[in-house]
């Protein structure tokens, strides 16, 4: 009985992982329409997929918003429950390697954790997420799916959509927005701008929504270096725009590999009080 598994229980995605000793093994993500039936099919895909019967498993630490509904042991294995904030501290670190940085987490909202080797500090948070990608994009562009909107916004153009610097001013303000910095989000949306605009605005909106908001917390606690993790950090256009508020305010945003599965990761390494 040497296994750890972790279990995140978000608002559209069930995440899983374990740990067999100081090994991680690889991660799984279902979707979550139904939290109870997304554990249980998760967990049996995860232990079949990986050949663990339930007698290798020591303990279940799960996490996330839909915990709540999960009332009894899994499976009658021990099973606790871990802070989601917690957890994104830990997580957030650990996949990173920092000491201290402040942790986004992006799910269907987006969280903000200062994190040191003490634990996790919740900062604050906003209802701008994953949520609103999806839901933004399904009534305007009648697509819902995060990975077919990627897709859209590959060939789209925000000069169709967003206000810039240049659009307004000869120069960078301050020398610190450069001339092509977004004055406006939405604010050039033109008659002639194409869904592939669209979703490349939104997707824009989102992630500098975010990214403004983590320099304020990073800023708050003297920090440079900020650990982005959830399901939007595994989009390709986390990296462009996040690259771009490096450069502008001198920040170090990190998209570590596994991203995706930072929070269930940390909550698989977090022992239960």
């Amino acid at each position: 009985m040497s296994i750890i598994i972790g279990i995140d229980v978000g608002g559209s995605t069930t995440k899983i992982v374990g740990f067999d000793g100081d090994r991680l093994l690889p991660p799984l993500m279902v979707r979550a329409t139904d939290p109870i039936a997304s554990v249980y099919g998760a967990f049996g895909k995860f232990t079949s997929e990986n050949r663990i019967s339930l007698s290798d498993v020591r303990e279940v630490r799960i996490t996330g918003v839909g915990a709540a509904f999960l009332e009894d042991r899994i499976y009658g294995l021990p099973t606790v429950r871990i802070h989601e904030f917690t957890a994104n501290a830990r997580g957030g670190l650990y996949l990173s390697k920092l000491p201290r940085a402040i942790i986004v987490s992006m799910g269907t909202g987006t969280a903000y954790v200062y994190a040191d080797e003490t634990g996790g500090e919740y900062l604050g948070g906003t209802g701008v997420g994953g949520g609103t990608l999806i839901g933004l994009s399904k009534k305007l562009l009648g697509v819902s799916d995060p990975e077919q909107i990627a897709v859209l916004a590959k060939t789209g153009n925000l000069s169709n959509i967003d206000l810039r610097i240049n659009d307004i001013s000869r120069s960078a303000i301050n020398h610190i927005l450069s001339d092509n910095a977004t004055a406006a989000n939405f604010g050039k949306a033109s008659d002639l701008a194409s869904r592939e605009d669209i979703a490349l605005g939104i997707f824009n909106m989102v992630y500098e929504t975010i990214g403004m908001m983590a320099v304020f917390a990073a800023r708050q606690k003297e920090l440079r270096d900020v650990v982005l993790i959830g399901n939007l950090a595994g989009l390709p256009h986390a990296h462009v725009t996040f690259e771009s508020l490096d450069k502008m305010f001198g920040m170090h945003f990190v998209i570590p590999e596994l991203a995706t599965y930072g929070t269930v990761i940390g909550a698989a390494l977090t022992e239960g009080t």
